[in-house]
């Protein structure tokens, strides 16, 4: 089986974030940048996977401009197979991306497609549901535990109130939580190899695909410093300042 693995370049979780000072974005000058956190998660999935012989063939697409490459050899050391980077200059809007996944989809026609819930810089939440739609796939979402065999996926996830399990026949696209496994780190070796593995570069016009940019960023500010917090020495205080000052009793 193969699987397909989506990821995107977002500025590294433990850098702190800059504001332009015009406020028209966010700095990306001289910053870090790594693969989305639950993107990770979804290619240590799919090398587990492969590691349990329940797939056979490991393939990462990312869409962006040449930068991103950094991102799918990054992919590539961890267990990838080869990579694929659909070159697009300017960002496209969620529904451009879907369309393009779908058109890499059509021509890779993975058994399963695994992507993270999220992007911790957009926050949207939105590609992986858009992906399902546009293939004619089953999804799920939020997994934090999945297993493959006999053609079917069984994913457990996150409700309100407990779990949920689901079964979903193959080919299917799921997407990855923060609790489905722990990331490993690429080994120097592994790092040197990637650089060896196959990397293709498409256009959006190679998939027949016209990319739409419906989403304009009107301003971006830092977010507001919080005041300090107060100290009280007895709960006869604290009830006094909540009644007196907070006025939540």
């Amino acid at each position: 089986m193969k699987v397909l693995v989506a990821v995107k370049r977002v500025i590294d979780y433990n850098v702190r974030v800059r504001v332009k000072a015009d406020n028209t974005d966010v700095d990306l000058a001289n910053t870090k940048m790594a693969i989305n956190p639950f993107c990770e998660i979804a290619v240590e999935e799919a090398v587990r996977l492969k590691e349990k012989g329940a797939a056979d063939e490991i393939v990462v697409v990312s869409i962006g401009d040449k930068s991103c490459q950094e991102q799918l050899r990054t992919a590539l050391a961890l267990g990838a197979d080869r990579a694929i980077q659909v070159d697009v200059s300017e960002a496209p809007d969620p529904l451009s991306i879907a369309k393009l996944l779908n058109k890499v989809v059509e021509q890779e026609q993975p058994g399963l497609v695994l992507l993270g819930k999220q992007a911790i810089d957009s926050d949207n939440n939105q590609t992986g549901q858009m992906l399902a739609a546009l293939a004619g796939m089953a999804q799920a979402t939020f997994a934090s535990e999945l297993q493959v065999a006999d053609g079917q996926a069984t994913v457990t996830r996150e409700i309100d109130g407990g779990m949920q399990t689901l079964a979903l026949k193959l080919p299917a696209v799921v997407t990855t939580d923060l609790r489905l496994n722990e990331p490993r780190y690429a080994s120097l070796p592994n790092i040197m190899k990637a650089k060896r593995k196959p990397l293709a570069v498409v256009t959006p016009a190679d998939l027949g695909v016209e990319v739409s940019h419906n989403i304009t960023t009107l301003r971006v500010d830092t977010p507001p410093v919080r005041s300090a917090g107060v100290k009280v020495s007895s709960v006869a205080e604290l009830v006094e300042k909540l009644k007196s000052e907070a006025k939540v009793l």
